[in-house]
């Protein structure tokens, strides 16, 4: 598709309008004079440049995807994407940009600022601009999309779906509600945690990542045809500290599909449940991970369980509940098919997964076999948490004397652990409430 073949989807023109502006009597409706200047003067701009007219579109999508891309396009100086015009000469036309995701050292950067002026994607026939409007109290931006028609436009859409579904792949999407609303941020997975450096049950790892493999491997059309719905769900519960989250990463680095965090807190609201799972909606197949399931508000938690419920709602999404305290959450959440469909106990780990894990670790460059040995051996009580904390301890020490003392290390850190509450997670294992209270 090349820009001169695009043609709007209607002529304005012919739809009356209730009030039209024009220069003599632009203060019969105050605040729409600067509006309909600035539109105008868009409209005409993209007009002078590709020799279309564009139209004005309105959004009410809170997951408005294409800004973000945006500015990842104007940091790397994609060709695909164009100044058309600056909109208010003494306003910013350029912006500060710092990165510290990759390398030791952060770095800084100078882009196009998206606020202040126009930017079009050519080959799609959109624009993209937001606008800096001014009040009494300072200034504030609305956003704003143009397209030469609707079809261009819902082409564009259609390209940035599957365009941040690939980008995904490599990061992980995280929703943190907060109270001035949900925020989303993207963070690159750094470092990878492949499915063997999870330090946990065999039979339950192996168990997990074959529904995993199962469900991205699925042909879709299989589901359709005998009317299954396509959708998994299981929950993590257990001690904090014993791999849930290193679960997590290695699961969002091995599936050939994005993965979302979902961080549940006390400003979880109705809304911010819709707009995660629209947003997962978008990129499925997908995982989403839901962190601290147990911490959903009383008052949000009937929504919630409707929302899984729904026929569409988790469509080609694999649903991963997480949460340390399973004792404050009954059987509503898995008892009932669409829901969670397996939960998993994350166990503290026996002596055979703690000598795994300080292996991995390298614990034997200071303690040599024997000493890892004895390390697993009188650290029944730790979690996975409580032997990285070992780890640490006995590289400071091998590095500030040259030599460790175990089984000292070992009986400091029990001493505090024993000042520490003790939880009964489950009366038996299996059994317990699993769901909301």
């Amino acid at each position: 598709m090349t820009i001169q073949n695009l043609k709007p989807s209607e002529d304005n023109t012919t739809i009356s309008s209730i009030y039209a502006f024009d220069e003599k009597h632009d203060g019969r409706i105050e605040g729409y004079a600067t509006y309909a200047r600035l539109i105008r003067g868009i409209i005409a701009a993209l007009y002078k440049r590709y020799g279309i007219r564009y139209e004005l579109y309105a959004s009410d999508d809170p997951n408005s995807e294409y800004w973000s891309l945006l500015d990842e396009d104007l940091r790397s100086e994609s060709p695909d994407v164009e100044l058309v015009a600056r909109i208010f000469e003494d306003l910013e036309l350029r912006t500060l940009h710092y990165d510290d995701d990759d390398g030791d050292e952060p770095s800084y950067g100078v882009q196009y600022s998206i606020r202040n002026n126009v930017f079009a994607y050519p080959k799609w026939g959109v624009a993209l601009v937001r606008i800096p409007f001014f009040r009494s109290n300072g200034i504030y931006n609305e956003d704003f999309v143009f397209a030469a028609g609707e079809e261009h436009l819902r082409q564009f859409l259609g390209s940035v779906r599957e365009r941040e579904r690939q980008q995904n792949m490599k990061k992980v999407t995280v929703y943190t509600d907060a109270r001035s609303g949900i925020h989303r941020q993207t963070e690159s997975i750094t470092r990878s945690v492949t499915r063997e450096e999870v330090v946990l049950s065999e039979e339950i790892k192996q168990e997990i990542f074959r529904s995993l493999d199962q469900f991205f491997e699925a042909d879709r059309t299989f589901y359709r045809k005998y009317d299954i719905p396509y959708k998994r769900g299981i929950l993590l519960y257990g001690h904090p500290g014993n791999g849930k989250t290193t679960l997590v990463k290695s699961i969002a680095a091995s599936i050939p599909g994005p993965a979302a965090y979902w961080q549940i807190t006390e400003y979880t609201t109705s809304e911010s449940v819709r707009e995660v799972f629209d947003a997962a909606k978008r990129l499925a197949p997908m995982v989403l991970i839901i962190e601290d399931i147990d911490s959903m508000p009383a008052e949000v938690r009937s929504f919630f369980l409707n929302t899984l419920d729904g026929a569409t709602s988790k469509e080609g999404i694999f649903l991963i509940g997480t949460t340390n305290y399973p004792e404050k959450i009954d059987p509503g959440l898995m008892n009932r098919a669409g829901r969670f469909d397996r939960a998993y106990e994350i166990p503290m780990p026996d002596e055979a997964l703690r000598l795994q894990y300080l292996r991995q670790r390298g614990f034997d460059a200071f303690a040599d076999e024997e000493g890892t040995l004895e390390a697993a051996r009188r650290t029944e009580t730790f979690s996975l948490a409580q032997l990285g904390e070992l780890y640490v301890s006995a590289a400071l020490e091998w590095h500030q004397h040259g030599q460790v003392d175990i089984g000292k290390l070992i009986q400091g850190m029990r001493g505090e652990l024993d000042k520490s509450h003790k939880h009964n997670w489950m009366e038996q294992p299996g059994q317990g409430r699993v769901g909301f209270f």
